[in-house]
This record gives structure tokens, C-alpha cells and sequence, in this order.
């Protein structure tokens, strides 16, 4: 289960500084899933060499930051998190003066902010000039599935990295074929029988029911011993629920992807479905880390397997990655806002493949890199109060705003701007053939300096800029410009298209995805 974990900047001599937890069905703090140790090692985890969930993947592996330390905040439980457990966690750790917070828990589906417990303890949290990384959700591509949408938030995809954990399935004609799974098992070379569900089903059941190995329709003495293959990713449950040897998933419905799956029984899969979502991406699948040795490395209950490291993936591995890198920013800038530290990360981060269907919106503006964050050159600001004139443009009360900031925030009856004069760095213009965005960086790079915009996008929406060169004479100088982007002739039916600013100075790349939805 999640873990409410956060990374503190501290010269203590031990990794964790403190535990406390708000669950009332486990009264104490310990890890008893494996995922809070999991996410806590990725953030601020010490290097440890040959690491490796059964010899898989070994290598030397350590946390973003490890020098930092970690305070534990244990706000859910295998029964879930409670909205008063997480935002006790949250006042709890601000109150105990921490630098980032790593959130690797949320809502299944996108809340209204003032009930969102993650959206408004951060809010306070970014009040008390603290960054909140937290995971997107593991619901994507599929539209509207982000429950992390709060603009003070750093919200998570996952990504693959260069790592494919790979599993051949060799058949009895020397046929090869190439699965994906996370397997620790030796079969010493072993050749088992391999079972479709469909010839080892009961005749009175369909096809369908045979092609997915329901259980109810399966004969067990034929199973028994042998490698079960069925159209279904709940293979593994079945073969071991009916003493099968292992499982071959072939999950026709679903596109291929680099996320293994892992089993108590030797598995391969040869088609899976892949899985992203928004801000910025960061490593998601595949990722080794700690494992509370008390857990199995799966959920099934006849695992009994103890291990110090595992392998999994999800928003919930990436949102810790992000954590670290924040804190690695701060530690170069520690009087930045969580705004700049974001802006910081968003503006450098690489550039991923647009052929996505939903582009930025699946995997935000790019995959993170530490290295140019620390240098950005520019960054787009922002303070509560820019926070709450954009909940005022949404139609946010003044009451629905204390909700959320804690606190009495009136709404100026003279305010006409929108929710997209925030000052973000990214744009996104949805269901308008013309939008206009005022912005202002800071310039955080070299005293005296000039920027040039660059604009690249597709021949039908046209991005203007003015001024199209900014100017600085001082560190923190402030310039603000207008973004014109407008859509004409487009081809046929346009969903969503891509664009970009970028401000160059001969050194610095600052660059702000433009998103026509």
C-alpha cells in the first residue's frame, strides 16, 4: 500500500529521521506492503551493490538524492488512505520543516480540489514554500484519467527507461518466442508440456470462456504439471490456483508494452497494455528498489518469498524519481519556490515522441534531467496569490477557497482573467480557434543576457510572440511577453497538436510545450 513518504535535506547520521503513521487498523509506522519502501529507496535510497530481485536485473542501485534523509509519514493502510490521516501527515510534515514531499498515493478518479485531501494539503505545503511531487494515476492514456490535476502539484507519468526485462519462451519446435516478465525462477533447462484453456476445458463451456481460462471451466487433472496458455493476464492466478507449472499470457485485447508482469510461478507475456499520464515523466517501469522483507513480492497469497528488493512499476516509482530530482534542485537553490523548482524541471526536461495520440497529455512536457534543471536560465513563477486568482477565474468562492488554502482569500469582483493567465510554463488552447497567454520568467542564468524566441509547429497553428527578445541586465530581473496562438486550416478534424516555445540564449534551452486540444 502507498506510504506517505518525504525526503528531508539533513546532515543526521541515520536515512530515516522519523516515523509516524495515521492509520488506525496498523498502529505503527512499519512497512507492511513493500510499496513505501519501494518509493522511499528510489527517492533517497543509499547505494548498494549487486542488487537484484533473483539475480534479475542485478546492479549496483541507489536512491536520486542519497544523501538526503527520509521522515516517514504512514497515512494509508491495506484498507485504503483516510482524508484526515493524509492531511494530518501532510500538517505533521510541514510542521516538522521538511523540503519535498514525495506522495506516491491519490484518488482513483480526479476529485474537485476542495475535496481533493492531496490537492489541498499541498496547497499548504506549497504555502510553507514546500514542492509536492505526486503520482498522475496508472489509468492512462485514456482521456480525463489524471486525478492529479492541482496546478501547485508536480504531477507524475511514468516512462520506460533503457531496461526491458525479457523472458523467452522456447517451444517444443525450437520455435522462440519473446515474452516480458519478471521471472526468479531456475528451470534448470527443464521442458514442460504446454496447455491451451481451450483443450483442457470442460465441453459445456464456450470457446471465450476456454480462450480466458475461467477457472470454473477448466479441468484440473489436465492442468496439473504443465504450462498453461491462455488469452488473459489472470493466467497466473488460475495456472496456480490449479497446480499448473507456469503461465503464458496472451492478451490479444491489449496493445505490447515494456511493463513485465511478476508471479509466484514461472510467467511470460507476450502482449501487454501500456500505461501513461501528465506535468512532466519521470522512470516508471521496471524499477528495482527496497522491499520490506515481511512482504512477499507479489500479492498472491501462497507466495511466501522474502526479499530485500523488487521490481515494479507505476506512477507511484516515477513520482519518487521526480522527488529526488527536486531535491537535488533545492539543494543548488534552496530559496526557490516549489514553483520555480517545478519550472525548473519542466522547461529542461527532454523532449519525448508526439506521435502519441494524446502527446503532452500522456507524458506531460518531457522526461526529467537533473543536470540542466540546476542551470535552467529562465523560470516561470508563481506565488499563492497567482493560485488563487486562478481559483477566482474558475468560479471558485470565497468559501470553496478556504477549503483548500486554510484560510479567508477573497475574490477581487474587478478580476477578468482566466484560469490560463497562470503563470505556468506550458500552453494549452482547448475548444477555441484563438487564445492569448501573458507570461513572465525570471532570469535565474547570467546577469546580462538576451533570449530569442524559437517557435516550432505544424503549418496550421500559428504561435506569435512579442516581444520576440528578452533583454536582461541583472539576476531576478523580471520580463513579462504575450503568446498569440491561433489555429487556421487546419487538415480534417484536428484533436490535438503540438507546438512548442522556446527561449535560447546561446547557453540556455528554455522550452514550454504549446498544446491545441
Amino acid at each position: 500500500m502507498p506510504m506517505h513518504l518525504l525526503v528531508r535535506l539533513d546532515n543526521f547520521l541515520g536515512k530515516i529521521i522519523g516515523a509516524r503513521f495515521y492509520t488506525d487498523d496498523e498502529n505503527n509506522a512499519r512497512d507492511t506492503a513493500g510499496h513505501g519502501s519501494h518509493t522511499a529507496s528510489t527517492a533517497a535510497g543509499n547505494l548498494v551493490k549487486q542488487a537484484s530481485f533473483f539475480g534479475v536485473a542485478e546492479g549496483n542501485a541507489r536512491g536520486a538524492v542519497p544523501l538526503s534523509r527520509i521522515a516517514v509519514y504512514k497515512a494509508c493502510s491495506p484498507n485504503g488512505c483516510r482524508s484526515d490521516g493524509i492531511l494530518s501527515a501532510f500538517d505533521d510534515a510541514i510542521s516538522d520543516g521538511v523540503d519535498i514531499l514525495s506522495v506516491s498515493l491519490g484518488s482513483r478518479t480526479t476529485l474537485k480540489l476542495e475535496e481533493d485531501a492531496v490537492a489541498i494539503g499541498s496547497f499548504h505545503a506549497m504555502q510553507h514554500g514546500i514542492l509536492t511531487s505526486n503520482s498522475a494515476g496508472n489509468n492512462g492514456p485514456s482521456q480525463a484519467t489524471t486525478a492529479s490535476i492541482a496546478p501547485w502539484l508536480f504531477s507524475v507519468a511514468a516512462s520506460t527507461t533503457d531496461r526491458r526485462i525479457i523472458d523467452k519462451v522456447l517451444l517444443g519446435d525450437n520455435t522462440t518466442l519473446m515474452g516480458s516478465a519478471v521471472n526468479g525462477f531456475d528451470l534448470k533447462g527443464r521442458k514442460f508440456p504446454l496447455i491451451s484453456g481451450i483443450q483442457a476445458m470442460e465441453k459445456s463451456c464456450s470457446i471465450t470462456d476456454g480462450q480466458n481460462c475461467i477457472e470454473a471451466c477448466l479441468i484440473p487433472s489436465k492442468i496439473e504439471g504443465k504450462m498453461l496458455m491462455c488469452e488473459n493476464t489472470t493466467t497466473p492466478y488460475v495456472a496456480l490456483s490449479l497446480s499448473a507449472t507456469g503461465a503464458i499470457m496472451s492478451d490479444i485485447a491489449q496493445s505490447p508494452s515494456d511493463e513485465p508482469r511478476m508471479s509466484i510461478l514461472p510467467t511470460s507475456l507476450l502482449n501487454l497494455k501500456d500505461g501513461a499520464s501528465p506535468d512532466i515523466t519521470a522512470p516508471g517501469v521496471n524499477i528495482l528498489a527496497a522491499w520490506s522483507t515481511s512482504v512477499p513480492p507479489t500479492n498472491e497469497p501462497q507466495d511466501s518469498r522474502s526479499v530485500k528488493y523488487n521490481i515494479i512499476s507505476g506512477t507511484s516509482m516515477s513520482c519518487p524519481h521526480v522527488s529526488g530530482a527536486a531535491a537535488y534542485v533545492k539543494t543548488f537553490h534552496p530559496d526557490w519556490s516549489p514553483s520555480a523548482i517545478k519550472s525548473a524541471l519542466m522547461t529542461t526536461a527532454v523532449p519525448m515522441n508526439a506521435s502519441s495520440v494524446k502527446a503532452e497529455f500522456a507524458y506531460g512536457t518531457g522526461f526529467i534531467n537533473p543536470m540542466k534543471a540546476i542551470n535552467p536560465g529562465l523560470i516561470y513563477d508563481a506565488s499563492e496569490d497567482d493560485y488563487i486568482k486562478m481559483l477566482c477565474s474558475m468560479g471558485y468562492t470565497s468559501n470553496t477557497i478556504k477549503l483548500i488554502a486554510g484560510k479567508n482569500s477573497s475574490c477581487s469582483p474587478n478580476y477578468k482573467g482566466t484560469a490560463m493567465d497562470l503563470n505556468y510554463p506550458s500552453l494549452t488552447m482547448h475548444n477555441s480557434i484563438e487564445a492569448k497567454y501573458t507570461r513572465t520568467v525570471t532570469n535565474v542564468g547570467v546577469a546580462n543576457s538576451t533570449y530569442r524566441a524559437t517557435v516550432t509547429s505544424p503549418s496550421y497553428v500559428i504561435v506569435n510572440v512579442e516581444p520576440k527578445v528578452l533583454s536582461f541586465k541583472s539576476l531576478n530581473e523580471k520580463q513579462s511577453f504575450l503568446v498569440t496562438v491561433s489555429l487556421t486550416n487546419p487538415p480534417g478534424e484536428v484533436l490535438l497538436a503540438s507546438a512548442s516555445l522556446v527561449w535560447l540564449d546561446g547557453i540556455h534551452s528554455v522550452r514550454s510545450p504549446i498544446v491545441v486540444y
